[in-house]
């Protein structure tokens, strides 16, 4: 393999793509940004020695990789299609890399669209915070063939300290679906357990002293109470209405697998209750708020 690292497009510069494509070009990799509604970030990736693209199209005729980090599959489409996006600029074999959480079925679908016009896809969703995506320790769950993974594996390398290819394009994003399920479905227990603790006398203190550092603590445990005890809104930085998403995609996906799923739908009505009750810029440990409020009861400033 060449040493000649490939260029690399970038499209959202968000609260997890600025850090990776920081790490991207801190790491050597020639980088190409685009236009984000947030002109920090993208002046900031400039100033680190990026080169900022005004359109889709641009960034591709530039790149050899493009990563996407967007909401999902409706905004993954966009950027791909029409006169300015990255079909209409890319150039045969370049590779698009979606990290985004998206909808499986779409994901398959737009690989063999970019397939039938010599590019490729591959979908690398994320494990990990804002913070981690800084410090390039993000995990990727990877669908990809053989040859594609290789390519892209050493580009992901600058963001992430643990990549599992899991099989071909569509799988990463399954996984990612099902991995999101376990946290958000925690996520909606532990606001549900609190509440309930604060009811009868047990506040997160006393909660938090008996769960730490027992066989139910882990990370996810650690950011969402960061929130609820020490108020630090930015321990978990992940909305509400991105939550729900990602819950409305697995439960997509069950119904067209036919599998009964009645614990993700409870979640996802904890989740949709939050949003449509005007919370979803709300980050997810913030539902312990909604769900106490709900009760008559508040989890700040206790103990």
């Amino acid at each position: 393999m060449s040493a000649q690292k490939e260029s690399i497009g970038f499209i959202g510069v968000g609260l997890m793509g600025q850090g990776m494509a920081r790490n991207l070009v801190d790491k050597g990799f020639p980088l190409t940004v685009m236009g984000h509604r947030n002109r920090k970030p993208v002046e900031e990736l400039v100033a680190a020695g990026a080169v900022e693209a005004k359109t889709a199209k641009e960034l591709a005729s530039r790149s050899q990789i493009i990563f996407l980090c967007v909401t999902g599959s409706p905004q993954v489409e966009a950027v791909l299609r029409g006169d300015n996006g990255i079909i209409a600029g890319a150039k045969p074999s370049t590779v698009v890399v979606d990290c985004s959480t998206s909808d499986p079925t779409v994901t398959v679908k737009l690989a063999a669209e970019l397939e039938a016009k010599g590019l490729h896809l591959a979908d690398a969703p994320l494990g990990g915070t804002p913070a981690q995506a800084a410090l390039g320790q993000l995990s990727a769950m990877v669908g990809a063939s053989p040859e594609v993974f290789a390519r892209i594996k050493p580009a992901c390398e600058a963001w992430a300290q643990k990549i599992v290819h899991l099989g071909p394009v569509g799988d990463g994003h399954k996984m990612k679906l099902i991995n999101n399920f376990l946290s958000l479905g925690y996520a909606a227990i532990y606001a549900e357990a609190l509440t309930l603790g604060q009811k009868i006398g047990i506040t997160p203190q006393t909660f938090d002293s008996v769960l730490r550092g027992s066989r139910m603590d882990c990370g996810f445990y650690q950011t969402f109470m960061k929130y609820v005890l020490e108020r630090d809104r930015d321990a978990h930085k992940v909305r509400l209405t991105n939550a729900l998403k990602d819950v409305r995609y697995l439960e997509s996906v069950a119904n067209e697998a036919g599998v009964a799923n009645p614990i993700c739908n409870a979640v996802k009505n904890s989740y949709a209750a939050a949003v449509a009750s005007g919370k979803g810029e709300d980050y997810v440990p913030m539902l312990s708020d909604w769900i106490a409020g709900l009760n008559g009861t508040s989890l700040a400033g206790k103990g």
